[in-house]
C-alpha cells in the first residue's frame, strides 16, 4: 500500500484520487497527528458489505461452503 505525506496527498488531490479508484489500491496519508486511508467508494462499500454479512451467526460458514460447491450442483434442471 503506497503511503505518502499529506502535502504531497494536498497537492496531487485529484491524481491521487484518480489512482485510487482506477487501481483500487488504497493509500495512506500521513499526517502529524496520525495517518489515514484513502479508499475508492467502491472498495468501501465492498468492505462494509463484507463486514455486514460476516457479522451475521453462520454466514461466513455459508459463503465458504457455497465457494466450494461446484456449479452444476447450483443449477436447477427446468426441463
Amino acid at each position: 500500500m503506497p503511503v505518502i505525506n499529506s502535502t504531497t496527498a494536498r497537492n496531487n488531490f485529484f491524481k491521487v484520487m484518480e489512482e485510487v479508484i482506477d487501481s483500487h489500491e488504497s493509500v495512506i496519508i500521513t499526517g502529524k497527528k496520525g495517518n489515514v486511508v484513502m479508499v475508492s467508494e467502491e472498495d468501501w462499500s465492498s468492505i462494509q458489505e463484507t463486514l455486514y454479512l460476516c457479522s451475521i451467526p453462520g454466514m461466513r460458514e455459508k459463503i465458504v461452503e457455497g465457494i466450494a460447491t461446484p456449479l452444476d450442483e447450483c443449477l436447477e434442471d427446468t426441463k
